[in-house]
């Protein structure tokens, strides 16, 4: 049910013209890599939600 939760970092990420530029930096990392970045603690948690809602 909650799978299609899981099309949000792949859309996220292989759509590079919604992060393709420099500004706004975030600790003197340019959005492109913090954006980037940002997905990885992201993508855990919604594969670990829609992990516990399969299992019930």
């Amino acid at each position: 049910m909650r799978a299609w939760l899981l099309l949000l970092p792949f859309i996220g990420l292989l759509w590079v013209p919604i992060y393709n530029r420099t500004t706004p930096a975030l600790l003197g990392f340019p959005f492109f890599y913090w954006y980037q970045l940002a997905w990885v603690p992201v993508s855990s948690l919604i594969t670990w939600f829609v992990w516990r809602g399969q299992r019930h």
